[in-house]
């Protein structure tokens, strides 16, 4: 009868020692276990280390509290200029409330990745696509500022939004390119247009110059004729005095030749 009673008490030593050691759980530093006690969920989460989970009395669910990664698939999204275009995204978020993950969304990961979808086309249908081609930037804090409010009662912290592709159709490309060229010409006969100017304005300062000054254009003459001798050319040059073009249209003047049609004659 002694040894009956023994071999009883060591098998239930035994047991109560194998339940004691399945009840061990070992959390990491990046996890947290969020225990429900008989279907009640206790106020803090475990971990990390070494903690207790007495099933069936206790369940626990391992949260991790790392920064996760969630790819946007491409989405067809249609601009508010009418523009088809697809768009994919790429969510980084992390838990901060354990708790509220497992208790207020059944799948916090499956209902981000259809919140970011949806949130994705009706932002980016709100805005053109010159908009949305050179102000990613402006997009990306939108889109993250959403994501973050509506995630937020599931314990979720969305910390970045990045579009990370734009795809266009085969003729949008063409006229883009052609828009751009445009542009390009555009800018390049405004930049000629402005250089005439310029070049207009320095001759009517020199012009001035030279009025004031005769010997400025006799000058002027000599160094052309100059420049006109030292190029390897058979071009012939006669100098010609501007003091005999001077004087024969002022004998020209007098007689009354070189004035126009209607003028009367001295």
């Amino acid at each position: 009868m002694n040894i009956d009673v023994t071999s009883f008490t060591t098998i239930i030593v035994v047991i109560v020692v194998l339940y004691l050691i399945s009840s061990i759980k070992i959390l990491r530093e990046y996890e947290r276990g969020v225990i429900f006690r008989l279907g009640r969920l206790l106020p803090q989460p475990k971990g990390p280390g070494i903690i207790l989970v007495f099933a069936p009395i206790d369940r626990m669910v391992r949260v991790s509290l790392r920064v996760d990664t969630l790819e946007v698939p491409p989405q067809d999204v249609i601009t508010r200029d009418n523009v088809t275009v697809k768009v994919n995204a790429v969510i980084y978020f992390r838990v901060v409330e354990p708790r509220l993950a497992v208790v207020e969304v059944s799948n916090f990961l499956y209902a981000t990745s259809q919140l970011a979808q949806t949130t994705l086309r009706s932002v980016l249908g709100e805005v053109e696509l010159d908009e949305l081609l050179s102000q990613r930037e402006k997009l990306n804090i939108r889109l993250q500022a959403i994501l973050d409010q509506h995630t937020s009662p599931w314990g979720v912290k969305v910390s970045m939004v990045e579009v990370k592709q734009v795809d266009l159709a085969e003729q949008m490309i063409r006229a883009i390119a052609r828009q751009a060229e445009a542009e390009r010409e555009r800018r390049a006969k405004i930049i000629h247009a402005e250089g005439e100017y310029s070049a207009s304005e320095k001759l009517a300062m020199a012009a001035e110059v030279i009025q004031k000054q005769p010997m400025a254009l006799q000058l002027r003459y000599l160094q052309t004729l100059v420049e006109i001798g030292t190029e390897k050319n058979t071009t012939i040059v006669f100098p010609l005095p501007l003091d005999i073009i001077a004087s024969f249209k002022g004998a020209l003047d007098r007689h009354g030749i070189g004035n126009g049609p209607g003028t009367p004659q001295s």
